[in-house]
């Protein structure tokens, strides 16, 4: 009789306790504390899955002299490869990708500099451009190609406009902490081409130089023959909005900054003179024209938390950011 009565107290036990033990770990695993997720803004956080791409023509002139029509956002890896280091900040790559959609679709429409709507891959006329083969076959990584792709198919179909019409997107890769008005590098103004405070530049590779030369060598550069001793040489200079030089009497002769840096091989027009008697020493701030977007300025900004938008409003003020429709055309 005992073992039965056991049996049935345990059966009565197992009955009605546990269920309610069961209950309680079941409700204790559902309400148990999850961890916390940082919540991330569009502007910083990559999406999960990326846009339908925006089917657009690219026209670019090879360096065989063949014109080709390819696919806009395939052409523009080969571009922001080849423009900007992979290693930059994804929100500064998506910004490059965004400015060279913006030239390239510009080119295509307006017939461009090669009066065919083609762009060539000369860096110093058009734009620069490697394959994905020569970009690994020089060093470069997979890993730097897919960053470059994703900021590139990010913002398929982007460009940059000012009153409806697309902006001329001048870029370049270094201001030396400013850029500088379209009006005083090519004589003509734009709106949304105005000297903008470009900081956090300072370790950009060419955020300073010095070059020198001796007499002799200046004059030869400048193509006069001055007299004097070299102190006495360089008279009134005159600045741009930018900081940089506007306009530099040189003896007696009155040169601008962009003639300077042309006979000089300056890497900008922001640069100052030291002259002794037996050396001339100047040194330049940046790289480039200085108009437009600043490629390590973009960096510098993506770094401190800027998102793309906000990079090409500080560099292009007042225009707006645009996706075009697809079409291929």
């Amino acid at each position: 009789m005992k073992g039965i009565w056991k049996d049935v107290l345990t059966a009565l036990f197992m009955g009605m306790v546990l269920p309610g033990m069961v209950l309680q770990m079941v409700s204790a695993y559902q309400n148990r504390e999850r961890p916390i997720v940082a919540e991330t803004t569009p502007e910083t956080a990559a999406p999960e899955t990326l846009p339908p791409p925006v089917l657009l023509t690219a026209k670019v002139r090879w360096k065989n002299g063949k014109v080709e029509k390819v696919n806009m956002d395939d052409y523009l890896l080969g571009v922001v490869l080849a423009e900007m280091p992979a290693d930059f900040e994804m929100e500064a790559l998506k910004a490059q990708a965004v400015v060279a959609r913006t030239y390239t679709r510009k080119a295509y429409l307006t017939d461009g500099k090669h009066g065919d709507g083609s762009v060539c891959t000369d860096p110093g006329c058009c734009q620069a451009y490697i394959s994905q083969e020569d970009y690994l076959s020089q060093g470069g990584t997979r890993e730097g190609v897919d960053k470059v792709r994703f900021a590139v198919e990010a913002t398929t179909g982007y460009v940059l406009t000012y009153g409806e019409e697309l902006i001329e997107a001048t870029y370049f890769s270094c201001s030396g902490g400013s850029t500088e008005d379209a009006a005083a590098v090519w004589g003509t103004d734009y709106p949304y081409l105005q000297a903008v405070d470009s900081p956090g530049e300072e370790n950009a590779a060419h955020f300073t130089d010095i070059v020198t030369f001796t007499p002799e060598e200046f004059q030869s550069a400048l193509g006069a023959a001055l007299s004097g001793s070299p102190r006495s040489w360089i008279g009134t200079t005159t600045y741009t909005e930018g900081g940089g030089v506007n306009t530099m009497t040189i003896g007696g002769e009155t040169y601008t900054g962009t003639q300077l840096r042309a006979l000089l091989g300056l890497r900008s027009t922001a640069f100052t003179v030291l002259t002794e008697d037996e050396e001339i020493t100047i040194t330049t701030r940046g790289f480039g024209h200085r108009v437009g977007m600043s490629q390590y300025g973009a960096d510098a900004m993506a770094v401190t938390g800027s998102g793309f938008r906000e990079i090409l409003s500080h560099y292009y003020p007042g225009t707006t950011l645009t996706k075009l429709g697809g079409g291929g055309q």
